[in-house]
């Protein structure tokens, strides 16, 4: 890879099929888990907590318009930069990247003027990322303590693709830590951020979808996952320091719903695009998936 702008020149065919971190990694492992959809929506909750991360998202978003679209579309992102050649993961980001360059605004409640493509805003949602789906594989068992440092370090790639400088992304658990110590002085729960929590915990759903499917409460559980598994400083800024759960409590019923979870059919908890990486790289890494 060559700086931020890397082509089809910088790698081998062998190296496109297998993307940018392939089935040996750790990140195949932790995003191909079903706990990683908990972890997701645990990432939006925390990105939320920084005004002026928050305010780009408002602002520029059609997150309040169409919720399901954002969710889905960062979805494809984070599936096809994993899971993908790295034609197609290039691809991606070269999209995303070209939507950022035209957005921007101004924060109130800071007075900052901003880029959305600023690269302290990418990586403040790039670190909330790694953290919550980390956070989520880690209570599941999905990932010891050597092979969580690992996990940090592979996303330094993810980091850089889409704009941030390597030597300011953290590439340990314990960088990862101190980086949120850093920032903590700066969040908070905005208006537009408590809007956001309400969307994430009570998105908007057809009538007919709420009555005939079970989509309602399993969102709710979803979302009620989420926010359980938010460090404590989180849950107060965004109000919630009496919520009735135990980090004990959080990981017991995060086990319990990937057990679940993992007794539905491949078909039905993964993605098209996850399934294509374990298919392309062949049966051995799709047994070991």
């Amino acid at each position: 890879m060559t700086g931020t702008r890397p082509s089809a020149r910088d790698w081998t065919p062998e190296e496109d099929r297998l993307g940018f971190f392939g089935p040996d990694s750790v990140t195949w492992r932790v995003h191909a888990d079903p706990v990683y959809s908990v972890g997701g929506l645990r990432a939006l909750l925390l990105q939320a907590l920084h005004p002026v991360a928050m305010d780009g998202v408002a602002r520029n978003s059609v997150f309040r318009e169409s919720p399901w679209q954002r969710l889905t579309r960062t979805a494809e992102y984070v599936d096809t930069l994993t899971f993908g050649t790295r034609r197609e993961a290039i691809r991606q980001v070269r999209r995303v990247r070209g939507m950022h360059r035209r957005l921007g605004g101004t924060e109130q409640t800071t007075g900052r003027a901003y880029r959305v493509d600023d690269p302290d805003l990418l990586l403040w949602v790039h670190a909330c990322q790694v953290d919550s789906l980390l956070d989520v594989a880690r209570r599941a068992g999905v990932v010891t303590p050597a092979e969580a440092d690992r996990y940090v370090a592979e996303q330094v790639v993810a980091a850089e693709l889409i704009g941030v400088d390597a030597g300011e992304v953290p590439a340990s658990v314990a960088d990862l830590a101190a980086y949120f110590e850093r920032l903590r002085p700066v969040l908070v729960l905005t208006p537009d951020a408590r809007d956001a929590w309400r969307f994430i915990a009570l998105p908007p759903m057809p009538r007919w979808v709420q009555v005939l499917t079970p989509a309602r409460p399993a969102w709710g559980s979803l979302a009620s996952l989420a926010v359980a598994t938010l460090p404590p400083w989180a849950r107060r800024l965004a109000s919630l320091p009496g919520l009735p759960v135990t980090d004990v409590a959080a990981t017991a019923a995060l086990r319990a719903f990937r057990t679940g979870l993992l007794a539905l059919p491949e078909r039905a908890r993964r993605s098209p695009v996850v399934r294509a990486g374990f298919e392309r790289t062949g049966p051995a890494a799709a047994l070991g998936a």
